[in-house]
């Protein structure tokens, strides 16, 4: 009898130590036909004219008691045309490979991951930040990519709507240069706005500052852009404006970003019809300005379905 009551004891401590912990599965699958000047139409997969670069992730978490949670995320690219990996030959985990620790300090993670200037743009961008965005083709995410390696990254607690990230790759990681990248973000309600800079030591400088505002029958976004790339009198600075219209189940939106120092613009018209929670269709228009054909094709067109799980 004694040892049935410790076997149970055991088995209830066990289950209590294991619902304290949970590994997620996730992902997108994205397919698209894609049409550019020049080039044949062709099935799009992780190609600029996707909304999004199919994936597939693991993220989990652990509570550690005390209000302190650990937590990862691994994420991968993955081509839905043959199945192959993406972001290069020795590409697992290339879009995300990070530990962090939680708590009413904010969070502090270490690893490979999408940086501050990333998420202070997408705080107000108005496609989502999908692949085909003239505010990341344009200008980057504050003149700089995404993700970077080697990071060691803080978020503050929200307060009021208020938040704040620190990011930084020491000289060893970064080519011998250290890198700097944080954001500043207010959302609160049908406003959010938000400052995006990153440096470079001995290199490129980038900084957006955006807002958008949802007034419920459309959303605006605008953003002002100033970038210093290290090498060159031709630093890439401007403004991005646009609005979307929801139209129940379907949204339109207007995109366009500009470049005043190459005198350059590009266009983005998107439709997208929400199919469930998950799920839309979209058809984009992407017109890259003729000062700098930064996609190798003045014209972009596609359709294609996103599925999120």
């Amino acid at each position: 009898m004694k040892k049935s009551l410790i076997a149970l004891a055991v088995l209830a401590a066990s289950g209590a130590a294991m619902a304290q912990s949970s590994v997620t599965l996730y992902g997108v699958a994205d397919a698209a036909l894609v049409k550019s000047s020049g080039v044949s139409a062709q099935m799009g997969s992780a190609s600029i004219m996707n909304n999004g670069t199919s994936r597939i992730g693991l993220r989990g978490v652990e509570d550690l008691g005390g209000g302190l949670t650990a937590s990862f995320n691994f994420e991968q690219g993955v081509n839905l045309e043959d199945g192959a990996l993406t972001g290069g030959a020795a590409g697992a985990w290339n879009r995300a490979a990070f530990v962090a620790l939680s708590g009413g300090f904010g969070k502090f993670q270490m690893g490979r991951a999408l940086n501050p200037s990333f998420f202070g743009i997408a705080a107000w961008e108005l496609t989502g930040t999908a692949n085909y965005s003239v505010v990341g083709t344009q200008f980057g995410y504050a003149a700089a990519g995404p993700r970077n390696n080697s990071m060691f990254m803080y978020n503050t607690p929200k307060m009021g709507g208020f938040s704040g990230s620190f990011g930084y790759v020491m000289k060893p990681d970064n080519g011998g240069n250290a890198k700097y990248d944080l954001n500043l973000i207010y959302a609160n309600g049908p406003l959010a706005t938000a400052l995006s800079y990153n440096s470079v030591k001995n290199g490129n400088d980038g900084l957006a500052l955006g807002a958008s505002y949802d007034f419920g029958a459309f959303k605006i976004a605008g953003s002002l852009q100033d970038s210093d790339i290290a090498g060159t009198d031709a630093d890439p600075k401007g403004f991005t404006l646009g609005a979307t219209v929801p139209l129940g189940a379907f949204a339109l939106t207007l995109d366009i970003a500009r470049d005043t120092e190459f005198k350059d613009t590009d266009v983005l018209l998107e439709g997208k019809y929400a199919l469930s929670k998950r799920t839309f269709a979209y058809a984009a228009y992407y017109k890259d300005g003729d000062k700098k054909l930064v996609t190798g094709a003045k014209n972009h067109f596609s359709v294609g379905v996103r599925h999120n799980f």
